[in-house]
């Protein structure tokens, strides 16, 4: 009989997407069966252009705006996942700031996860030439094995 490895830590990347809802079944069921501990960890993009928006707001605008989106991402975390998890699921809400694909694994090397579980919208094309994929980024140069889930429409498809 073959003896599966047990993830004890597995780290769930989101974007709050539809996709990356419809893969936080996959992570959530692997934490559940191998009773570990689920990270649930969003990125916020760096944008080149802040410092230079912050340059024209008052101190007080830039609390409320940071303020605004801290509201923001923990009501999506508590509308996407935190009403999912059965009791007895040890999970960590992480929200980091970057690059998506470096910070992804700098957070992973940090916990010594034991898998990455994310989505990918299935970019295309030039589009795909452009932006590129964060999954595919982050599966070329994690030390950990990614499970990849594809986008729910695609895996419906005869």
């Amino acid at each position: 009989m073959i003896e599966y490895p047990k993830y004890k830590k597995v780290l769930f990347c989101t974007d709050f997407s539809e996709n990356a809802d419809y893969a936080f079944d996959f992570a959530y069921g692997i934490a559940k069966r191998d009773e570990g501990t689920l990270y649930i960890l969003h990125i916020i993009p760096y944008n080149s252009n802040q410092a230079y928006a912050e340059s024209f707001l008052a101190m007080e605008d830039l609390e409320k705006i940071q303020k605004a989106v801290e509201e923001d991402i923990a009501n999506n975390y508590n509308e996407h996942y935190v009403n999912k998890i059965a009791n007895g699921i040890e999970y960590e809400l992480v929200t980091k700031t970057g690059r998506e694909d470096e910070e992804i694994i700098a957070f992973a090397k940090q916990e010594h996860v034991d898998i990455i579980v994310m989505g990918t919208h299935g970019k295309t094309g030039i589009e795909h030439v452009f932006f590129g994929s964060i999954a595919e980024k982050v599966l070329r140069h994690s030390p950990f094995p990614v499970f990849i889930v594809p986008d729910e429409q695609k895996s419906d498809a005869p």
